[in-house]
């Protein structure tokens, strides 16, 4: 009797893939891009930061060609983004939190095991985002804006720091998103981190001008939302803080710190 043996065929060879970077960051974007909150928000920091400038040029341009005035004209250039470094803030914190409100953070993590990789992601996206969008907000509410203040024989030439302030907006901006990133990742509430950066970068950033004496103007100088803002306006409001460059590095410094904070948090914390 013969004994008939039938071959079995061999399984595919599986690929195994590497996950690198470019995949998570890959991944983020896609999850960056696919909520609304993400685009309503840089919508309102377009219209606050180009709108906000425009208008308020048009309604002080007389006024600035005065005698009375006592405020230079290049310190309305960039004013809209005064009051759009808000939605800086709110962009940050919900790149973050929002995924530890649903829970899809556990499956991001299981995903990604090396969970600095996805911190990263966030982190860049933001401050790219931000980077582009706040330079190109500066951009146009400067056209608009110095419209008016050239009519009135007082318009700026887009150079020097003017420009720099046009780019230094989207550092700003940038900056901003990357503080708020890490503080979202710390404390992992939107309501509470969103409160907190806001209460940090503008209201303690002024209150701290009512200390007197050298302690006073040194708080002054190096509270976040006094030393990152001066890079992104051509002349600042306030005499008291350090040059352009110098206030930003201060302020990227103190950025740098928290980031570092948030990824140890990241890596040592459960999900």
């Amino acid at each position: 009797m013969s004994t008939v043996t039938q071959s079995v065929p061999a399984a595919p060879e599986q690929v195994l893939h590497r996950q690198g970077f470019g995949d998570v960051l890959s991944a983020e974007w896609i999850k960056l891009r696919s909520v609304r909150s993400t685009w309503w928000t840089l919508a309102a920091l377009v219209g606050l930061g180009a709108g906000l400038t425009v208008a308020v040029c048009w309604g002080n341009a007389e006024w600035l060609a005065s005698a009375e005035a006592d405020e230079p004209p290049g310190a309305f250039l960039t004013w809209g983004m005064m009051i759009a470094q808000v939605t800086a803030i709110v962009l940050g914190v919900l790149a973050v939190t929002s995924e530890y409100g649903t829970g899809m953070i556990r499956a991001t993590f299981a995903a990604v095991p090396r969970r600095g990789r996805v911190f990263a992601a966030k982190a860049l996206l933001v401050a790219v985002l931000l980077f582009v969008t706040g330079t190109l907000t500066a951009l146009v509410g400067y056209l608009g804006g110095n419209y008016f203040l050239d009519r009135e024989g007082i318009g700026l030439a887009l150079e020097g720091d003017v420009l720099r302030a046009m780019y230094g907006s989207g550092l700003y901006m940038a900056g901003l998103g990357l503080f708020a990133v890490a503080v979202g990742t710390l404390l992992r509430h939107t309501a509470a981190a969103i409160t907190i950066t806001i209460a940090v970068c503008f209201v303690v950033s002024n209150m701290v001008m009512l200390i007197p004496g050298d302690v006073g103007l040194f708080l002054e100088r190096v509270m976040p939302g006094n030393a990152g803002t001066v890079i992104a306006t051509p002349e600042t409001f306030n005499p008291n803080l350090l040059d352009a460059w110098p206030s930003f590095a201060i302020f990227a410094a103190e950025v740098a710190v928290l980031l570092a904070a948030a990824a140890v948090a990241v890596r040592r914390r459960d999900a």
